[in-house]
């Protein structure tokens, strides 16, 4: 799969770790126990398995 940009807006994550789960590689939960992106970019459709939409892809 292709990776895409991604941006994860912590004030609406709720730090349930479905991204993280799925993509570990990409997504972390941090010590806030929030998610955050490792590397910037994750697998197209990481955005698709967060539940409040907190993850967003770039274009």
């Amino acid at each position: 799969m292709d990776k895409k940009k991604i941006s994860i807006d912590k004030s609406v994550c709720i730090g349930c770790g479905c991204c993280a789960g799925t993509y570990p590689e990409d997504v972390q939960i941090g010590d806030d126990g929030l998610a955050e992106a490792i590397t910037g970019v994750a697998e197209e459709g990481a955005a698709a398995v967060c539940p409040v939409g907190a993850i967003s892809e770039e274009e």
